[in-house]
């Protein structure tokens, strides 16, 4: 069951993110194909998706975004957008995906890794928990612009 980390644009890279994000957040647009091109050039984006096959056609069944950035302070890694294709959970993607993410940031120096994640979804919580991550003690502020 590989895990790969994707750096160029496929159709069915395309296809298999606008299947999945809507299971992740029901407010998220579909992402256009220009858009997950560009997402793929940046060079802190690091894309991990989990295929049955090393079929580069075949559609993923999940998928983890990881961001890798330097600060004043050292290489920070942040997770964000880990979702399994509702057909596919209960087999371990899950837990695939955020140890190779972690395996990944480690290797490339980050000092830390952060995620965050909605109480309500337990069993994502649970993962995260056995996986290592220790919920902090911290204040989450979000601003949003006006548009």
């Amino acid at each position: 069951m590989p895990i790969q980390h994707v750096r160029k644009y496929t159709e069915s890279l395309y296809t298999s993110i606008n299947e999945m994000m809507p299971q992740l957040s029901s407010s998220t647009p579909s992402i256009s194909r220009e858009k997950l091109k560009e997402l793929l050039q940046q060079q802190c984006l690091h894309v991990f998706i989990f295929t049955d096959t090393t079929d580069a056609n075949e559609p993923a069944r999940g998928m983890l975004s990881l961001v890798l950035f330097d600060i004043p302070t050292g290489k920070r890694a942040w997770i964000e957008d880990v979702v399994v294709h509702e057909n596919a959970r209960g087999r371990g993607i899950g837990k695939q995906l955020v140890n190779a993410a972690i395996t990944y940031a480690q290797e490339q120096g980050a000092k830390s890794i952060d995620l965050t994640s909605r109480p309500t979804r337990i069993a994502a919580n649970k993962l995260y928990q056995k996986a290592g991550f220790v919920q902090r003690e911290t204040n989450v502020y979000r601003f949003q612009p006006s548009n």
